[in-house]
């Protein structure tokens, strides 16, 4: 049994210590609104606060760190990875729970690992923390009428919306999509 108030001070501290100010900042809000989240579909408020403030520990590490940590979870990297290693930083932020903060539970390091792409059948403190990094107030778009909209929906409800807004943003600038994204938009649409 986890004791949310220590763990989540530890991980808090290393966070802190670990990225710039502007990214822990973002950390704080993103686990405020994770916690938000989960009081409102019923879920554990602390595991969401603990995914939220853990999510982007790692996304200062260099590509060497974050290789070296993401080879240890047994997932494949892809090639979309291997030319955007950055992306690994939740991966390796799940990795360094369990080794570094022995936070063993599945769905607090599912969420940590998945939150920069989702996956096809993700539990709902995933979603939960995939849509917090999205919406969290320091966001651009993320007005108090655009979270009060998103907020009226269904937790699966708002996953797709938030799923196509970023999938249209992206197509509309040119970049390249995460690979699985249309599937995943469409997996969820049909729940």
């Amino acid at each position: 049994m986890i004791d949310y108030i220590e763990k989540t001070e530890e991980i808090r501290q290393f966070t802190q210590q670990h990225v710039k100010q502007s990214r822990y900042e973002h950390s704080q809000r993103v686990a405020q609104m994770c916690a938000r989240l989960c009081r409102q579909y019923g879920l554990d408020a602390r595991k969401g606060y603990l995914a939220g403030i853990a999510h982007d520990m790692c996304k200062d590490f260099s590509d060497k760190e974050l290789f070296a940590l993401v080879e240890k979870d047994g997932l494949e990297i892809t090639d979309f990875e291997l030319k955007k290693p950055s992306l690994l930083h939740g991966r390796a932020a799940a990795v360094l729970l369990k080794e570094k903060f022995e936070v063993f539970d599945p769905e607090i390091l599912e969420a940590v690992a998945f939150h920069t792409s989702g996956m096809l059948g993700m539990c709902d403190l995933t979603k939960c923390l995939f849509l917090a990094d999205k919406i969290e107030p320091g966001r651009p778009q993320s007005t108090d009428e655009y979270r009060a909209g998103l907020l009226a929906l269904s937790l699966n409800e708002m996953l797709v919306s938030v799923l196509e807004e970023n999938y249209n943003y992206i197509i509309g600038k040119g970049y390249t999509v995460y690979p699985g994204t249309k599937a995943m938009i469409d997996y969820y649409r049909g729940k």
